[in-house]
């Protein structure tokens, strides 16, 4: 049985004809070539146009990569696309002339042709380009994996994602879908007079979030910088300043593992609303989420991982307390008793050092029990105010806070509060985070004596939230892992290991 030439072999051959087409005086890269039509202008036109005989006396010029050829002696069949889709080319050396069909004979599946020509239907009814005249556009060195297997393998993939994109039409729609769930979140919002900004990703000070940020050092200044966590202090310093309704979508940077779900560096949107409330905000939460899907979709439903997700009706609110109790079969009569929720955990194996505060052990004992079970749309309300630093206390109970957070498909998908906009209470939030980082916790908010000053300017009663585009999309394109919906994510490094 004849084996595949390894690709050293491939690479050699493809040299050569590389080295031949110089000789002869063909230009490999020429810039020339002036698309007239898509692959989807010229299936458009079909369709539209009645007269048949007047289509076939239609001239097109088109390019795209080819990627797949059948030669037949002096006459070929190639399969080309391009980003809008694809199509099949005739090309024949008496129509072409011979000098143009040797190049041709020369060019590889991958390389670029550049097409000029009419139509005409097969005996299969395939409208095919039949070509006038064929350029090469790019000669390519390297070979794209043999088609009937491929490429499958995650770790190549996500390094080389250019060539999952050429070979994976599924993953060239999870992008497009990307693209278009972003596009529905950013008018959802500017429909609702909300403006986009930009603020800082390097703060002198990072906060907004309890994370590990990454640090970075600026020359000219000699000064320390980090890449920042989350964009919060600064959307609310624009509220401060008058913008009363704002959003960013953008990167944040948290030096933390990599997993399924975790990128190093991910895309947020967070908006800020003033005069509102985290009621208002999980009613639109509801609304903006429903939109999306009716956009994506049709429909109010999809499938992800297993499990059908509806997205209508009004979704359910339950507080942390009794989502402890009545989902995690938490004893109601030890949630505030620390040691008991230990000695609870410890039972179960869930891992929670002892030194954690009662917050913390709450969070983890959610997080462990609860969050898993939490497939349909559900709001998580009521979070401790010692986890909670930047949000505002409940007026009926000051231990706990105005914040939810929204579980899909057994994990966290948004977060959002009425703003803490008290700077004496917000100054003493922060103390205490200083307190936990000298204790040791290096996910603790530093001092961020500007902001506190911004807030003795006056804040509006505000209500933010935020929440991770790639998770989200991970929903809407049945993703398992976080990879799949980031064009390059973070790997470690093949010689060092190092990430």
């Amino acid at each position: 049985m004849q084996t595949e030439p390894k690709e050293s072999h491939i690479l050699e051959a493809r040299r050569k004809k590389i080295s031949d087409l110089q000789e002869a005086g063909v230009q490999l890269y020429p810039n020339d070539f002036k698309v007239q039509q898509t692959v989807k202008n010229i299936l458009n036109f079909i369709e539209s146009m009645p007269d048949v005989e007047a289509l076939k006396k239609t001239i097109f010029v088109t390019a795209g990569r080819m990627i797949a050829i059948n030669r037949f002696g002096k006459s070929a069949f190639v399969r080309f696309r391009d980003r809008t889709g694809q199509m099949q080319a005739y090309i024949k050396e008496d129509v072409i002339g011979k000098e143009a069909y040797a190049v041709f004979k020369a060019m590889d599946i991958g390389d670029f042709i550049g097409l000029t020509g009419t139509l005409f239907q097969t005996k299969t009814e395939e409208w095919t380009l039949v070509a006038t005249e064929c350029k090469l556009l790019v000669k390519t060195y390297r070979s794209l994996p043999e088609k009937f297997h491929g490429l499958k393998d995650p770790e190549k993939r996500y390094r080389q994602r250019y060539l999952d994109l050429i070979m994976n039409e599924d993953v060239r729609e999870i992008f497009r879908t990307r693209s278009k769930i972003v596009q529905v979140i950013r008018d959802f919002l500017l429909n609702r007079d909300f403006l986009e900004v930009e603020t800082p990703m390097m703060q002198s000070i990072p906060g907004g979030a309890e994370a590990t940020p990454f640090i970075t050092h600026h020359n000219a200044l000699g000064m320390d910088l980090f890449l920042r966590v989350a964009p919060e202090l600064y959307l609310k310093r624009l509220v401060i300043g008058g913008f009363e309704r704002v959003f960013e979508l953008n990167r944040n940077f948290r030096n933390e593992g990599v997993s399924t779900r975790h990128n190093p560096e991910f895309t947020m949107l967070e908006f800020y609303w003033a005069y509102a409330t985290y009621e208002d905000l999980m009613i639109m939460t509801q609304e903006m989420f429903q939109t999306i899907c009716l956009a994506m979709n049709g429909t109010t439903k999809i499938q992800y991982q297993g499990h059908e997700i509806e997205f209508s009706g009004t979704w359910p609110k339950i507080p942390m307390q009794n989502a402890l109790i009545e989902i995690g079969n938490v004893p109601a009569e030890i949630l505030e008793n620390r040691t008991a929720l230990l000695k609870f955990a410890a039972d179960l194996q869930i891992q929670i050092t002892k030194t954690e505060s009662l917050g913390k052990v709450i969070m983890k004992l959610f997080d462990a029990l609860v969050e898993p079970k939490l497939i349909q749309p559900t709001f998580i309300t009521n979070y401790p105010v010692e986890v909670s630093p930047l949000s505002r206390r409940s007026d009926t109970d000051p231990e706990v806070t105005e914040r939810f957070e929204l579980f899909i498909a057994g994990r966290e998908i948004a977060n959002g509060f009425s703003e803490l906009n008290d700077p004496q209470d917000q100054r003493e939030r922060f103390e205490a985070q200083v307190t936990k980082r000298k204790g040791g916790d290096l996910e603790a908010h530093y001092m961020d004596e500007e902001y506190v000053e911004a807030l003795e300017y006056g804040m509006p009663p505000t209500a933010g939230e935020g929440f991770g585009i790639d998770r989200l999309v991970m929903l809407f394109t049945n993703a398992p892992s976080i990879r799949e919906v980031i064009l390059f994510p973070h790997l470690k490094n093949i010689e060092t290991g190092k990430k």
